[in-house]
């Protein structure tokens, strides 16, 4: 036999002991009948204590499972040298302002690093490419990927100096981009095998900057090494951006040119 809910209640009550269920009604009564405490004064409501854990996520649940997706411009910069150049000393330089003097690399490393350019916050994806001898050639894959290159060779070893010209030369005819030459270990002076000059005459052949690092010594000039190469990537897009506009407006200011100037015929007194 069903019973309605006051028969329900009734039987509830009527037991040695028992305390009485209360209603939805009384429920809420006893909620806003709730005693003030003592530190409270009127007309400040007071607040329940919440677990640090709970706290956190109460502001935004979303934030804490999951994060909104980057907007940031991305920069892709593959380094390219001989074994033992101090491509990779260059590299953790510019992210970290650290210099490790050696690694072992079994394969090449990709590195992300938020870095702010000239008031611009831009992701720099960097590639350390890790060649096994002076006769392995980076991969057609690489120059596909990056947006510019850094070729690195060492003061003191002509042989990384003809590796970066080799490198340069097959790239030449298939690929276009931003390319800075940099000679690394210019602390080393007393073991110099490539002069200066012999960097610049390449640079000027390479048709890019040429700079002279210590890798172990120096923060700021290798950080410019990058940020130079980023502000060329960045121009280069602007340029392409309004080339591309220009052509897809190009034929619309034709148009309107065209029907301006049959305007303006029409108007003219006829003989």
């Amino acid at each position: 036999m069903r019973l309605d809910p006051t028969s329900r209640r009734s039987l509830l009550n009527a037991g040695t002991g028992s305390a009485r269920v209360p209603d939805r009604d009384d429920r809420r009564e006893a909620v806003v009948a709730r005693p003030r405490p003592a530190h409270s004064y009127p007309g400040k409501r007071a607040r329940a204590r919440v677990p640090f854990r709970d706290r956190v996520m109460s502001s935004n649940p979303i934030r804490g499972i999951r994060r909104k997706k980057s907007s940031l411009t991305e920069v892709k910069i593959a380094v390219l040298g001989a074994p033992g150049v101090g491509k990779s000393a260059l590299t953790v330089r510019f992210l970290t302002k650290r210099y490790i003097g050696e690694y072992d690399h079994q394969a090449e490393t990709r590195y992300k690093h938020e870095v702010m350019v000239d008031g611009e916050p831009i992701l720099f994806e960097v590639l350390d490419t890790c060649p096994k001898n002076d006769e392995e050639m980076p991969l057609t894959d690489v120059y596909n990927w990056a947006d510019a290159l850094v070729l690195v060779f060492a003061i003191t070893d002509r042989r990384s100096f003809n590796y970066v010209r080799r490198v340069k030369q097959t790239m030449l005819d298939n690929f276009e981009m931003p390319v800075a030459l940099v000679a690394n270990k210019a602390d080393m002076v007393h073991l110099r095998q490539v002069s200066t000059e012999e960097g610049e005459i390449l640079a000027k052949d390479f048709e890019c900057c040429f700079t002279e690092v210590a890798a172990a010594e120096q923060v700021g000039q290798v950080a410019e090494v990058f940020l130079e190469v980023c502000r060329e990537v960045l121009s280069v897009r602007r340029k392409n951006k309004q080339s591309l506009l220009d052509r897809m407006l190009g034929g619309k200011t034709a148009a309107v040119k065209a029907y301006a100037r049959g305007k303006s015929d029409s108007a003219l007194p006829k003989e």
